[in-house]
């Protein structure tokens, strides 16, 4: 068996190099068929690699794993919102490159929110990168100063989706919003982004500086897009005043 082991070492079938003899065994002692031990082998295969897959692109997505699905209350949104976040998490819109904007007020939950539609997406196959604005806009106004923005942003590609943080939350100038800009406008029609935003499109000038960008930018964004309306309390405000009700008692 020398030979198979070098095989499948040389193959990187490293799952089924590890688990075949054994698995061998259990298909003789079953009476399994030729086929079915292969595919015995060949599952297990693919859920290692899946394991491995899926733990490697949630630690570079960025995404704070700690905002998951099953720990937001998608009983607070409303009926709307939460019919298109069942359809969004299946990820078909990735592949009509659309994208998903959520405003909502401060603490609202739309961080938590995306964070764990960017989860689900990982889980099903799809690279998925997670950055507040700011630390993107200064990523891509670094890597424009160093002339290297073309291959930043052909790199960024490699994500089916960018989430992209708090918009408008820290206002940037002149220069961090072109970069923004550049970042839309490359992805538009290519690639998917998910944003999160305090502010609704009527004061978006504020962040993108001009009218004429301003309009671009929110043309491209939902041109092919779901767009989430988080009109809720404060959820940190609403835990904070139970945790005083309840130290009052």
């Amino acid at each position: 068996m020398r030979e198979l082991d070098s095989g499948l070492k040389q193959l990187s079938l490293t799952t089924i190099r590890s688990i075949y003899a054994e698995t061998a065994e259990e298909a003789r002692a079953e009476s399994l068929s030729y086929e079915q031990y292969l595919f015995t082998l060949v599952g297990r295969e693919l859920e290692h690699r899946y394991e491995t897959r899926t733990t490697r692109w949630l630690r570079e997505s960025r995404l704070p794993l700690e905002k998951r699905l099953d720990n937001f209350e998608l009983d607070r949104l409303p009926a709307k919102v939460r019919s298109a976040v069942t359809t969004l998490i299946d990820g078909s819109f990735l592949e009509r490159s659309e994208n998903v904007l959520a405003f909502g007020n401060p603490g609202s939950g739309k961080t938590h929110l995306l964070a764990a539609i960017g989860q689900q997406l990982i889980y099903q196959g799809h690279r998925v990168l997670f950055r507040s604005c700011q630390l993107l806009v200064q990523d891509l106004l670094i890597a424009k100063r160093e002339l290297n923005l073309a291959k930043l942003l052909n790199y960024l590609r490699r994500y089916e989706v960018i989430i992209v943080d708090d918009i408008g939350y820290v206002q940037q100038d002149r220069a961090e919003m072109e970069v923004l800009f550049a970042l839309l406008a490359d992805r538009y029609e290519q690639r998917s982004v998910m944003i999160s935003s305090n502010l609704p499109f009527s004061q978006w000038e504020l962040i993108f500086k001009d009218p004429t960008t301003t309009a671009a930018a929110i043309d491209r964004l939902i041109h092919h897009s779901s767009i989430l309306e988080l009109n809720l309390p404060s959820y940190r405000l609403e835990a904070a005043k139970i945790g005083n009700q309840g130290g009052q008692r």
